[in-house]
């Protein structure tokens, strides 16, 4: 329990479907970080800068270490 706390986890809650600690959620972060510019620059860096797409993989990447 105190463990859980520590890291920020209660219970095992969260929206990721697995047991994860902070290193999991760090990297499950990066990896979309990297899925999201390359889906960014495959499909719309034509229309909107790849500022974009940083701006939204930071917000996720917080989303997932802070709530995952």
């Amino acid at each position: 329990m105190a463990d859980a706390r520590r890291n920020g986890r209660r219970n095992g809650g969260g929206f990721l479907p697995i047991r994860t600690n902070l290193f999991d959620r760090v990297f499950i972060g990066a990896v979309i970080f990297v899925a999201i510019h390359l889906f960014w620059m495959r499909f719309l860096e034509a229309q909107i800068s790849l500022y974009g797409a940083t701006a939204l993989s930071l917000v996720v990447g917080w989303v997932i270490v802070r709530r995952g």
